[in-house]
C-alpha cells in the first residue's frame, strides 16, 4: 500500500470492497457455528458491535480530516511559491540590464519547471523535472551570487534575499507533498474494517436470506477509502492541486 494502492484511488477501492465483503461473509460463515439465543450474550454482542462501527466511523473521520489538511497545505504552499517567484522577477530589475536579464531567464525557465512538477502524472519525467529544477536553482543563485559579491548594498541585499525565499518555497512545497498519512494508520484503519465487517457478518442473521445487504457497508467504506486516497495523493488521484496561481504568474511575466 505503501508504494502502489494509496496512490492508486480506484485500485485500493475495488480491492477494500472485495475484502471487506469477503471479510462479511466470513463473519457469515462463523455465525453458522456458533449463533448465541442467549438474550444477554446477544445485548453484549449488540454493544460490541455498535462500538467498533463508531470506532471506525471516528477513525475513517479523522483519517479524512488529515488528508484534506494535507491537500490545503498543498494548497497554500503552492500560492507561497507562486508569489516569491513573481516578487522575486520584479525585484531582479534592480540589477543591471545584463545581471536582470540572465537572472529573469534562469527565473522564467525554473517556473515552466514547477508547472510542469505540478501537472505530470509520469514518474520518470517527474525524475528529469527534478533534475532540471536542480539544475536551475543552482543557476539562479550563481546570478544573483556575483552582484552580491560585488556591491554589498541594499539592493542586493534585497534580491538575494528574494531568491532565497524562492528557493525555499520550493523546498516548502516538497516537504508538503512527501507528508502523506502514514502507511500504519492505513494499514490500522483497513484492519479495524475487516474487523467490523465479520462482526456485523457474525451478528447479520438476516444476511443469509438477503445477501445483498452485506454490500451496503463495503461499499460505504471503500468508497470513504477512495476519497481518502485521493485526497491524500499529491499526484495520483483525481483531486489534485494545480498550480493556477505559478501560471498566472507566468503569464504575467515580462518577455526576457
Amino acid at each position: 500500500m505503501d508504494f502502489f494502492l494509496r496512490d492508486h484511488p480506484l485500485v485500493l477501492f475495488a480491492t477494500s470492497l472485495v475484502v471487506l465483503w469477503l471479510a462479511g461473509w466470513a463473519g457469515v460463515a462463523l455465525s453458522r457455528w456458533h449463533h448465541p439465543n442467549d438474550s444477554g450474550i446477544s445485548d453484549t454482542f449488540g454493544v460490541l458491535m455498535g462500538a467498533t462501527l463508531t470506532l471506525l466511523a471516528l477513525i475513517i473521520g479523522f483519517t479524512f480530516s488529515m488528508a484534506v489538511s494535507r491537500y490545503d497545505q498543498r494548497k497554500n504552499f503552492e500560492e507561497s511559491e507562486a508569489n516569491a517567484i513573481g516578487t522575486e522577477y520584479l525585484r531582479l530589475g534592480l540589477l543591471d540590464d545584463a545581471s536582470a536579464a540572465r537572472a529573469r531567464g534562469l527565473l522564467a525557465d525554473y517556473l515552466a519547471q514547477r508547472i510542469q512538477f505540478y501537472e505530470t502524472r509520469d514518474g520518470t519525467q517527474v525524475a528529469q523535472i527534478e533534475a532540471k529544477k536542480a539544475a536551475l536553482q543552482s543557476a539562479m543563485w550563481k546570478a544573483v551570487e556575483a552582484p552580491a559579491k560585488s556591491g554589498r548594498d541594499c539592493v542586493v541585499a534585497l534580491v538575494t534575499s528574494g531568491m532565497n525565499d524562492v528557493l525555499n518555497s520550493e523546498g516548502y512545497t516538497q516537504a508538503s507533498w512527501w507528508n502523506r498519512i502514514p502507511t500504519a494508520a492505513w494499514f490500522l484503519m483497513l484492519l479495524i474494517a475487516v474487523v467490523s465487517h465479520l462482526l456485523v457478518g457474525f451478528g447479520g442473521a438476516r444476511l443469509r436470506a438477503e445477501p445483498e445487504l452485506l454490500l451496503i457497508l463495503p461499499i460505504s467504506v471503500a468508497i470513504s477509502f477512495m476519497l481518502i486516497a485521493d485526497i491524500d495523493s499529491p499526484r495520483g488521484g483525481v483531486i489534485r492541486v494545480l498550480p493556477h496561481n505559478l501560471i498566472a504568474v507566468e503569464a504575467s511575466l515580462q518577455p526576457h
